[in-house]
Parts: structure tokens; sequence; C-alpha cells
């Protein structure tokens, strides 16, 4: 291994030890009660020492560890830690020498991917995802690795991902863990880029499901394409900066004296991740693709409907058109017989012999003419 994992820094104040002013002891308790651990397990997931790549202890408090890790010079720390406090934090800082911009990172959570380098000690930033089967969405979870010459720290915001796998295969694999913490950085990135591969599946498979529901003109389809594309952009966000973070330890091998073997295994994760990359990219095209595809099938369903009601508009402006044009013929010879029908004593042709057959010409002819009107402007 390299030769920065001999030993710890032998004692040396560090910037942060500096600019943190030491806590005040903590008051016992009552009846002469011992004072509590500020450093208590309520956030520590599993804190182990290693010798050799073999477990050699298992302290139940931060304090513990730290205790024991110096009375073992060749021994190795990993302590995991899911959402901890300021306070331990702060403890972890003091004891590892760890940089007060990475403490408050891992502090608030809700970081990109990156990595930076801190002097003697790696601060890495992930954000694993899985892919939940029920909603059909993908959960995000977000890891923060601290990896120094004889620890490693890791502080879990989220679910993702189940790091207590990544242990029980390291243990199982002394020659492995016995490389030294960048080992142990290594198995942890290779299970969030293995964790992503059924993200992959899923979304691949939701994908082939929209594709059928765009075709099939479901109306919520537009309402899930959106979704995924949220969750693809996120996806990309997790997935794309690994490249170039992995392509970072790999340009280090050489000045850091990695481990060949060690190199070969990050090798072969930067490949995974450079495949899962181009496909989450070809993810994000695919959708706005679909997306285009979509909006054209709306657009011509729509055109086809303003059709429709234009066609059914005409239509009944043409049936609109006959009743009107019978309603008028009709209305003729209503309106002579009402004249006709008054009862007044004085009206011209009252008492004339032609006057009925008059009357009905008179109807035929306005009816006759109102028809060949109406019939001439194709009203009829």
């Amino acid at each position: 291994m390299s030769e920065r994992f001999n030993g710890r820094n032998g004692g040396r104040k560090s910037v942060w030890r500096r600019a943190v002013p030491p806590a005040p002891p903590p008051a016992a308790g009552p009846a002469g009660t011992p004072p509590a651990d500020p450093a208590g397990p309520a956030s520590i997931v599993e804190a182990v020492l290693y010798r050799d790549g073999v477990r050699v202890s298992s302290p139940a408090t931060l304090a513990e560890t730290f205790r024991e890790l110096r009375e073992q010079p060749a021994g190795m720390a990993w302590i995991g830690l899911a959402r901890p406090t300021a306070d331990e934090l702060l403890s972890l800082a003091a004891e590892f020498d760890l940089h007060p911009l990475a403490v408050e990172d891992a502090m608030e959570a809700h970081q990109r991917p990156k990595l930076e380098r801190y002097g003697e000690t790696l601060f890495v930033v992930l954000r694993a995802a899985r892919y939940l089967d029920a909603p059909e969405e993908v959960d995000f979870g977000e890891l923060h690795v601290f990896v120094g010459p004889d620890f490693l720290i890791t502080v879990r915001h989220g679910a993702a991902p189940d790091l207590s796998a990544v242990r029980h295969r390291m243990e199982d694999s002394p020659e492995l863990l016995a490389l030294g913490p960048e080992a142990v950085l290594y198995a942890i990135l290779d299970a969030v880029v293995d964790g992503y591969a059924p993200v992959v599946s899923g979304v691949q498979n939701d994908i082939d499901e929209i594709e059928t529901e765009v075709f099939r003109g479901d109306p919520e389809v537009s309402r899930r394409i959106y979704e995924l594309s949220r969750e693809t952009v996120e996806f990309q966000r997790a997935t794309r900066p690994l490249v170039s973070m992995l392509h970072g330890l790999m340009a280090g091998f050489a000045k850091y004296e990695t481990d060949e073997e060690l190199q070969r295994y990050l090798r072969d994760v930067a490949d995974h991740v450079t495949h899962i990359s181009e496909r989450v990219d070809g993810f994000r095209q695919a959708l706005t693709e679909i997306l285009t595809v979509n909006a054209t099938l709306v657009t011509q369903q729509q055109n086809a409907e303003m059709r429709a009601l234009a066609e059914a508009g005409f239509e009944q402006n043409e049936e609109v058109k006959k009743i009107s044009s019978w309603a008028a013929i009709l209305f003729a010879p209503t309106l002579v017989g009402t004249i006709y029908g008054m009862n007044f004593s004085h009206m011209p042709e009252l008492h004339w012999g032609f006057g009925y057959p008059f009357a009905i010409g008179l109807m035929g002819i306005v009816c006759a003419g109102l028809y060949l009107i109406f019939k001439r402007r194709d009203w009829l």
C-alpha cells in the first residue's frame, strides 16, 4: 500500500483543531452519575477496527473507537454513520483532522457527486439510487466518504446504499480488506455502481411502457413522461460525475502507489460507470424524442377533433338552412291566409268571385318563388 497509510499523523494539531474551540466538559447527571458520552451510539450504524484484513473489535461508541485505534497503530477503523448529529461529526473531525469544508458538506448533505483531496484525506460524495417497483419511481440517497491513512468514515443520508452488504463482502475477502481504506472505498464505489443496474432496468421498462401508452393515446402519459424525465435528470447528475471522479483516482495511481490489483478493480468500476452513464444519456434523449412524438400525436388528435367539429358544424348549418328555407316557404301561405281571414266588412276582393282562386294562386306563386330562390342558393 501507499506510504500514507503507515501510522497516524503523530499527534499534530490540525487547522480544524485550532479553528474549533474545545467543548466544555458535559455536566454530571443527578446523584453524581457520570456525564453522558457526546459520541454516543445514536447515529452509529457500526464502528469496527480491523488489522491485516481481520476484524479486531466492534466498539460501541466513537470514544471507544478512537481509544482502541490509538492502541492499534497498524489497524484501520471503519466507522459507519447514518444522519449523524453535528457533535458526532465535530468529534470525528477533531480526531481525524478532517477539513472543515468537507465536514460542513457532510452536515448539510444535498451535495453533487465529487472527489476532493484534503492533505492525506480523500472526501468523496456519492449519489446512490434504487428502483422502487410499487410506485415505479427512483429513490436517491447520498453518501459521504472520508478516506484517511488508517480510517474510513461513511456518512449516509437516505436509505440507499446498504453498506452492510459491502462490509460483509470485504470481511469475506480479508486479502482485499488488508489493502486498507482505499480497498473499502473501491468496494463502496462498486456497490453504488452495481446498485445502478436495477435502476437502469426499471427506467428502461418504464420507457417501453410509455412508448406503448403514447401510441395508445393515454391522456395521462404526458405527466408520466415529465416525472420520468425529472428522475432521469437526477440519475444523470448522480452518474455522470462518477466518470471523471474515477478517472481522477486512476490518474493518481502512480503518485500514491496504489496496489496493482486495486487498480484493476477500480478500472473495472470505471468501465461500468461509463456504460451506465451512456445508457442514462440515451434514456434522456429517448424521453425527449417520446415527448416530441407525444406532442405531435396530441396535436394531430386535436386537429382531427377540430376538423370533426368543423364538419359537424357545417352539416348542422346545412340542416339549419333547410329548416329555415322550408319554414319561410310555409310561412308565405300562412301570411296570405291570415290576411284574407281577417273579419272586416270592407276588404278588396272580399265579394269577388275569383277571390278564393286568386288567394290560392298567390300562395302557390309565393311558395314557388321562395323555393326557386332557396334552391338557387343551395339551401335546399
